[in-house]
């Protein structure tokens, strides 16, 4: 689409600049599709541009998420999730095997690649802490930079880095910790508040791999770690997964499935579900977009780094493990009583849908919300 309509009928672009953004922003932790047209609005038109660009691409989708959290929360969540909403939820674990199939498919190019990839999927499927996504990525980048002796292209090492443009990423990292740590430990009345942003601008920080990879993160950070820290889940197994079918059926980035969490995970009342709407959408997306400014000079170059260069292999590989391993983790949160085979066909079905046909995936998730209502 982004070609069709910037590069063929516009103009705005060239076809080699849209694909010199699309790399870019590939290496680049946050919503990668929201980059490059925040880049496309950036190249046309500045800072000011960019950042209203990323403001028309973000709002719908949340907005639309932000209305589900509350059809979910007011509705009758029997009628929901176990008729509406049946086949959603093993259909969405359907769209996670599809994403991760495609991207084995263009990032696995090596024997060392594959063994990253299992090695990441048992960790991501075995290990319930946020913090194992960031490990497992780093831990494939170390290994890719020992084992790829391969050179970029026009190697160089003479290039000034100017870390300052980072300082208010790194800022906002540092105090929303703080902030969030301190409410935690002093009980502050507006406590969740402050670990809601904390946890979704991380999120957003290291997340690597697209809207996918933010699923088994929101699953071990808001379901498994919350339950050993605070007696409870902020959200469902069943809520998370209903959201990851729904923002399928939506245009729109898939980081705006934090929209709906957010708005989950803060629902004590419509006041407080509404500012949990915005936590989930400011948080996640402000820290890619912070990177993606004060990185974008340095795009031509940043490839040309041999450890960047070289690391990008096992971090790619790294990501579609943790694809598959949140696969098989959000497989086993399904109610799945009497109905193993059943889930299992709709989640075949679903990956052999979008991989072998042309059906747009809003037409898959009108399919089995009809299908659900229907049987």
């Amino acid at each position: 689409m982004m070609m069709r309509s910037f590069v063929e009928k516009r103009r705005d672009i060239t076809e080699t600049e849209l694909m010199d953004y699309l790399s870019f922003c590939q290496m680049l932790p946050g919503p990668s599709s929201s980059q490059t047209v925040a880049l496309i609005g950036y190249k046309r038109g500045g800072v000011m541009l960019g950042v209203l660009t990323l403001l028309v691409w973000i709002i719908p989708a949340a907005f639309m998420m932000g209305a589900l959290s509350f059809l979910v929360k007011y509705l009758d969540a029997e009628f929901l999730h176990d008729n509406i909403f049946k086949y959603i939820q093993p259909m969405a674990v359907g769209f996670i095997v599809y994403a991760a199939i495609r991207t084995m498919k263009i990032s696995i190019k090596s024997a060392v690649g594959i063994g990253i990839m299992f090695l990441a999927t048992a960790l991501t499927a075995i290990i319930k802490s946020p913090w194992i996504f960031p490990l497992t990525i780093i831990i494939g980048g170390l290994i890719t930079n020992f084992t790829n002796k391969e050179f970029p292209p026009h190697d160089t090492k003479a290039f000034e880095i100017k870390w300052k443009r980072l300082g208010w990423f790194l800022l906002i990292f540092v105090v929303a910790g703080v902030l969030s740590e301190l409410a935690r430990t002093q009980q502050w009345d507006n406590a969740r508040a402050f670990n809601l942003f904390e946890n979704f601008y991380r999120f957003g920080s290291i997340v690597f791999g697209g809207g996918h990879a933010l699923i088994p993160m929101m699953s071990t950070q808001f379901v498994y770690h919350s339950t050993a820290l605070y007696g409870s889940a902020l959200i469902s197994d069943t809520d998370l997964l209903t959201g990851v079918g729904l923002v399928h059926a939506i245009p729109g980035p898939v980081f705006s499935l934090c929209t709906y969490v957010g708005g989950l995970c803060m629902d004590s009342s419509p006041a407080n579900q509404l500012l949990g709407c915005l936590i989930g959408t400011v948080g996640v997306f402000l820290p890619g977009a912070l990177i993606l400014f004060f990185l974008f000079p340095l795009y031509q170059n940043l490839k040309q780094f041999r450890v960047i260069f070289r690391a990008l292999e096992g971090i790619h590989a790294a990501v579609i493990g943790i694809l598959w391993g949140s696969a098989i983790v959000l497989y086993q949160t399904l109610q799945t009583e009497g109905f193993e085979l059943g889930s299992l066909l709709v989640i075949g079905s679903t990956a052999l849908a979008l991989n072998f046909t042309k059906i747009p995936a809003p037409i898959i998730v009108i399919f089995w919300l009809l299908m659900g209502i229907l049987f």
